[in-house]
């Protein structure tokens, strides 16, 4: 069993992420679903963004950072699409992380970063959020820091496309997306060394 916490997209927390703390807490681990926006949700990208820029980035990482006070050191970090960047204002703060997973968006890693922090990537292809040259870019620069990278990209489809209420949704990459997630769960649970 892991301890995760997942951080929400720019939309808020909604159906989607708390869908998926569902089926992490099925499969026997701990999650953490911080609600940055303070229960504030948005229906369409626009609205999210202005949403975002409402509430602050000083605010919303600072949530973040509360959100993981008292969770264990070896925590996986979950980023959803705007979360792939608050998992990079947390992160380095949190050196014993033992994972670190982003969905539909990228999110730097710290040069600081642990030697072989394994991190997992799930993008569309193409993705306007992560086009293929941003992946090949990070995909350089977290082996520049020494990170056990993965990334899978699911051509021809959406860039939020696990979400079953929005107009990017494809089950067949979706549950891809949730076998391979619960994979890398079993790979950086304590002690599966």
């Amino acid at each position: 069993m892991s301890d995760v916490v997942v951080f929400h997209s720019v939309l808020g927390l909604r159906p989607v992420e708390l869908g998926f703390a569902d089926r992490l807490r099925a499969a026997g681990h701990a999650v953490t679903t911080p609600d940055l926006y303070d229960g504030r949700t948005a229906p369409d990208i626009e609205a999210g963004f202005a949403l975002k820029d409402a509430v602050g980035w000083e605010t919303i990482t600072r949530r973040a950072r509360d959100a993981v006070y008292g969770l264990p050191p070896a925590t996986v970090l979950v980023g959803v699409s705007m979360g792939a960047g608050v998992v990079e204002t947390v992160l380095p703060h949190r050196p014993a992380t033992a994972g670190v997973l982003l969905l539909h968006a990228l999110g730097n890693l710290p040069a600081a970063a642990r030697p072989g922090l394994p991190v997992e990537v799930h993008v569309a292809d193409p993705d306007p959020i992560a086009p293929p040259a941003q992946v090949a870019a990070w995909r350089a620069a977290t082996a520049r820091v020494g990170a056990d990278a993965r990334v899978h990209t699911y051509p021809g489809i959406g860039h939020f496309y696990t979400d079953p209420d929005g107009p990017d949704h494809d089950e067949a990459a979706a549950e891809r997306t949730w076998a391979r997630v619960l994979e890398f769960l079993r790979r950086t649970e304590p002690g599966s060394a």
